[in-house]
Order: structure tokens, then sequence, then C-alpha cells
């Protein structure tokens, strides 16, 4: 249990999940946090005759013990830690939409200032795997990047979404820390430096991730769920409070009269024990302590004991109305009441009752689209009364209820299904079994996968149109092993074979109507057919895993998509140029509304009001030029970053053609492509990868 130790008004707004603590003179630990208008303050109670003035930092009034950081854009993301090891002290990072800043708070000065182009949404600070240097690790549009104290890019890669979360954890135990990354596509990405280790899909956007020890770290999406991974295995969520690691189980409520803005542990009194430090959005911050053993039962007040009681007297109720429903059920069977069940036993059902499950592909009809049907079923004569089914990503609020009306009650449930993502689906059933006239039913419950790309129909590849995009790799499997993992990942109809080789299948999507062939070759080659490119990297990497191949290299080729793409890269030297021209023409007219101004003064001073008058209507309608100017040199900024999505998209895309090094190289060489502004070379590199260096 924790206790409060202390409370401070600090009367400052707080951005959201933008609050750190660092040791800015490498003693004494200062609350940091982003607020409104571009600023950031600094709370140092413990050296208030230190005063910094000039360059970014102001002080708020001369018995403060805030310090503000003037920004000047939105603060977007910001931490503090060590960045430079020489200096003994922690630095500050702040990133915005446009540029990321290493500041050395105590010296008042900036380690370095740069421009990120794929903007700055989280940051996290620490060393990454081999590379020696600490790094300030940023991510932003679909874009991961690091830079050391002096600013140099060590590291660069792309992720599959917009970035909102980064940690830094020992993921596979080795000793050093790979990179934790969540996303707006609800997927949480490991990456050891450049290379994915490994990836788990949730249920929303991950707004948060905090390393534990080990390789336990917890989680927070954006519906207010929290949970704790240890690598890839989920030993809980479930939604807020503070809880154990291990179990889940609530250990501490408190509340706030405002939402909080962060949560951040240190040694705020100076006093030898680690505070948790909560900050809600209206300034409040509140430190915590562990209770002692011997104080913990003293400590529990009325609220607590309350909430015990409540629990136990719910368990009470609970554990009555099962023994009421017993026996209702003795009496019932004793007084052999004439039912349309069997012996007019009410509630009995056969003790052979078995709860069966099918998934079949539905091409829908008029009135529904084409799904997956779940059929849920039982052996005899019983009716199932309800079902309940649990799956995450699938329904609204992670669960669906079908409650049959009392006249279509059957033996039988279907249950249409749209999985919006191709990976693998746990469903979670509970059924209600009993007849027709029970009042008490037995419940049934099981687990059925929805195997990964269930939602593809199989086809006649006579009649089907081919797709123009292609990827060809060789492999040394057997066909048998190949048909293996078909079976394990579609939903082939019973009677389907394949034996010999060559061999093609083909398949049609039940989302878009769009076509996937797969066909192997007697030499082993494997060739995947589809104009969804996303849709091959998902095959390719299940594929992968599934044969155990750490190193794969492909053809490709999706001339439909690159020829999109090259008009994209078009518009972002487009893009480019504009900004500069918008910029060089913003400066001009801001020395000329200087000048203006001057004129204007003067004429003013000298009593002439007609030249002063003409100068500030001039200066009027100057500034109404630079206002026009600054709205499109937004509109031109928000196109340039969707633009550069698309881009970082795209070599995301192409690297997850391949596996293992050869994806680290085609990341690699697409960046260097880009810098060097070679299209061609970055075409050809997506299409048969990149020559080893």
């Amino acid at each position: 249990m924790l206790v409060p130790i202390f409370t401070l008004k600090l009367n400052h707004k707080i951005n959201p999940r933008m609050v750190a603590i660092g040791k800015y003179d490498g003693v004494h630990p200062c609350l940091t946090a982003a607020t409104q208008a571009g600023k950031v303050f600094i709370h140092n109670p413990h050296s208030r005759s230190q005063r910094v003035s000039a360059h970014r930092m102001i002080q708020s009034n001369q018995d403060s013990d805030i310090s503000l950081l003037n920004i000047n854009q939105n603060v977007s993301c910001l931490t503090a830690g060590v960045l430079n090891p020489h200096l003994g002290y922690d630095c500050l990072v702040v990133g915005t939409q446009t540029n990321l800043l290493a500041y050395d708070v105590h010296n008042n000065s900036d380690l370095f200032y740069k421009e990120i182009a794929d903007g700055a949404n989280a940051v996290v600070l620490g060393n990454l795997g081999d590379i020696v240097s600490p790094l300030a690790i940023i991510g932003g549009n679909c874009a991961l990047q690091g830079f050391d104290c002096s600013g140099e890019d060590l590291f660069w890669t792309v992720t599959g979404d917009n970035v909102r979360s980064l940690a830094l954890c020992d993921f596979d135990g080795n000793g050093k820390k790979e990179l934790l990354v969540g996303s707006e596509d609800f997927d949480i990405r490991v990456f050891k430096e450049d290379e994915i280790l490994a990836e788990m899909s949730e249920t929303e956007t991950i707004t948060a991730l905090c390393p534990m020890y080990s390789s336990r770290f917890g989680y927070a999406l954006s519906n207010g769920t929290v949970g704790m991974y240890d690598r890839t295995t989920r030993y809980w969520r479930i939604k807020v409070d503070a809880r154990s690691d291990r179990t889940g189980e609530v250990i501490f409520k408190d509340n706030f009269s405002s939402s909080v803005a962060g949560v951040v542990e240190g040694d705020y009194r100076m006093d030898g024990k680690t505070q948790l430090i909560c900050c809600s959005i209206d300034g409040e911050v509140r430190g915590y302590l562990p209770s002692s053993q011997e104080a913990t039962g003293s400590l529990m007040d009325t609220s607590v004991e309350q909430e015990l009681v409540r629990e136990l007297s719910q368990k009470k109720q609970n554990l009555l109305l099962e023994l009421r429903n017993y026996q209702e059920n003795s009496k019932q069977v004793e007084s052999r009441i004439p039912q349309s069940e069997p012996d007019g036993q009410v509630g009995v059902i056969p003790a052979n009752t078995q709860l069966q499950t099918a998934l079949s592909v539905s091409l829908g009809s008029d009135t529904q689209n084409a799904h997956v049907e779940l059929s849920i079923s039982t052996s005899n004569d019983t009716i199932i009364r309800a079902v309940l089914i649990f799956a995450e990503g699938i329904f609204e609020g992670e669960s669906h209820v079908v409650h049959p009306s009392a006249q279509h009650l059957s033996g039988l449930v279907r249950v249409p299904i749209c999985p919006p993502k191709d990976v693998p689906v746990d469903l979670h059933i509970k059924a209600f079994v009993g007849y027709k006239s029970s009042v008490q039913f037995h419940v049934f419950e099981l687990t059925r996968q929805l195997p990964r790309f269930s939602m593809y129909v199989l086809n006649n590849v006579s009649t089907s149109p081919e797709p123009s995009s292609y990827v060809i790799f060789p492999t040394n499997e057997r066909v048998q092993r190949v048909v293996l993992w078909l079976n394990q990942n579609f939903l082939l109809p019973e009677d389907t074979e394949i034996q010999n080789i060559p061999f093609q299948i083909g398949f049609t999507s039940l989302r878009d109507g769009g076509a996937l062939l797969l066909g192997m070759k007697a030499s082993g080659e494997i060739s995947l057919r589809t104009d969804d490119m996303d849709l091959a990297g998902d095959i390719i990497q299940s594929l992968a895993s599934f044969l155990a191949i750490e190193d794969l290299s492909v053809e490709a080729d999706f001339p439909d998509y690159f020829e999109q793409l090259r008009k994209v890269l078009v518009q972002v030297d487009e893009s480019h140029s504009v900004h500069q021209k918008l910029t060089a023409d913003m400066a001009d007219q801001s020395n000329l509304i200087r000048s203006m101004l001057v004129q204007a003064e003067d004429a003013r001073l000298m009593a002439d009001m007609r030249n002063m008058k003409k100068r500030y209507n001039d200066l009027y309608d100057l500034n109404r030029d630079l206002i026009n100017q600054y709205k499109i040199r937004c509109n031109n900024h928000t196109e340039l970053l969707n633009n550069l999505k698309c881009v970082n998209q795209a070599i995301q895309r192409a690297g997850r053609l391949r596996v293992g090094k050869p994806k680290v190289q085609v990341i690699t060489a697409c960046r260097d492509a880009i810098r060097n502004n070679n299209i061609n070379a970055l075409f050809r590199i997506m299409r048969v990868g990149a020559t080893p260096s």
C-alpha cells in the first residue's frame, strides 16, 4: 500500500504524458513538465538561490521554485536523462512536430537543436543495443531516429504507423536494451537496433510503455486499458488503478480532481527514499511512499474498509444465489414435474452433451457483407439459449452476445465475424445449453482460434484474374510443410488436396475482392501474386516464421504501387521547394516590416500624420499577407508530412518482404537512396534487395 507524503500546487497546466524528473546538476531531482503556450517548466525546490537568465530560460518570479523554458512551439514530447556521460548530470530533451532540442539546463545552453522532418511524438533516452553512445530516440511519422549528444544521427529505421510511445527494455535478456515501440496501428514492436525481434497486437493505440525489470514491461492503451507483458507473453490486462505487476491485483487507489498527466519516480525530498510522484493536468503534484508492514493495518481508512466489506458482501450474494439454484434444481428433480425435458428434470441435460464449433467462409448476401461464419451447435436435441464470445480486436468492446428470441431457439447458432486485420485471434466462447422450457442452463466454455488469413476464400485459379504484382523467393522446404502452413493459416474446405508440385492455389479477399495466388515449383521456388503489398509482407513473415527461415531475400515488383510512390516522391520535392520559397519570402517580408515600422514611427515623431497613416496601412496589408502565407505554409507542411508518411510506410513494406539481414539492408539502403535523391536506386532496391556492403 502507498501513503501520500507531500502535495504541491504548481499553478501550471500540464500536458498529458509530458512529465519527467531529472538531476540537471547531478544532485537535485527537478520535476519537469510541458505546459501550454510552448513552454516547459522546471520545478527545483532544492536550490532556490540559483537563478538563471538569458538564452531560453526565464525565472517565473524572484521567490518561485519554477523556471520556464521557452520552446515557442507546441511541445509534443519530453524526457530527461544522461545524454552526454562526460557531463555527469542529466539533460532535458524536448520534441515538437518540427524540431528536437537537447538542452543543458545547468549551463543554460543547447547541446543541439535539430530540424525533424517526421516530427517527434514520443522520446526516450538511453543506450540501445551495441551503440556505445546514449541516444535520444524519437518516434514520429512512421519513423524512428536516434541522436547522440552532438546531434549526430546514429540510428534510423521505419515502423508501421505513427509512433505514440517508446521505451527501452532488455527484452531478450542479453544484458543490452531493445527498443519498444507503440504505434497507432495497435501494435507493439520490439527493435534490436534496426531489426524487429517481435510484434504484439493490441486493440487500441498504445499510449504508454513502461519497462519494469528484466524482460517485463507494462503498457497502456487509449481506451484506458493497462497490462503487463513478459517478452511476448501477456500476463494480464485490465483498466486503470495501481496494480501488482505479477497478478494485476489492485494495491492502491487515490483520486485527483483532474486527469493524471504523468507518473514518475525520484528522491524528491532528498531523504534517500524514492517516491512515486503523480502529476495532474491542473498542476497538482503528489508524492507517495510504500507504507511499512506494521503500519499497513492502521493506515486502512474508511473507504478501503468499505470497499472490502462491499466485495465480501458481493461474494456472499453470489454464493447464496448459487446455493439457491442448486436447491431449486434438486426440488424440481425430486418432484419430477411433467415437462418437455427428459424425465421432467429441469436443468438436467444428457451427460454426453457436447458443444461443437466450426469455421467457414460465407460470401454474404444482399443484406450482409462477406464474412467468416462461426457455427456453434450441440450434439443432441438440447438448445443454445445464449452465446457470449470474447475476442480482441474483432468486436466493439471486445465481446459479442447472441441471445435468440424464444421463438427461434435451436441447437445451432451462427455468428458472423469480420476481423479487420490479418492476425490470429482466440475466440473465447461461453454458451448456455439446456431445453426450451429450462429455467437453469449449463454453461459450456471453449476456445477456438481464428486462422490468420481467414478472410480469404478459395477460388478457381483458372478463372480468377492474375495480379500484376508478384514476389518470388527460393526455399529448401518440402511441399508438405508449405501445405501444413496453408491449412493452419487459411480456412480451406475439407476436400482440398495439395500433394504434388508444381502447384498453384488461388484466394479472393472477402474485404475488397482482391486476388491472391500462391504457387510452388519443383525447385522449391515459391511465388506469391497479389497487388496488396501489406498482405504479401504478412504472408512472407508468417511463412518464414513457420518454416524457421532466419534470412530471406526476394525478388518483388508492385508496378501500380511503385508508380503511386513515384508521384508521392515528386510531391515531396515540390513541397520542399515551396517550403524553401515561402521561408525566404517570409524572411524578406519580416525585414520589410521592421523597416516600415521604423519609417512609421519616424513620421509620427515628426508629426507627419499622412506618411505615418500610409506606412501603417502598408504594414497592415503586409501583415495580412504574412498571415496568409503562414496558412499556406501550414497546409504545405501537413501535405509534406502525409507524403513523408507514405514514403516511410513504403520502405517499411519493402522491408517486410524480406527476413533477417536482407530486411535490415533494404531499409538502410532505401534511406540512403532517398538521402541522395536517387529515385531509380530506391525502386531497384525495393524490387531486388540491397547489395551487402
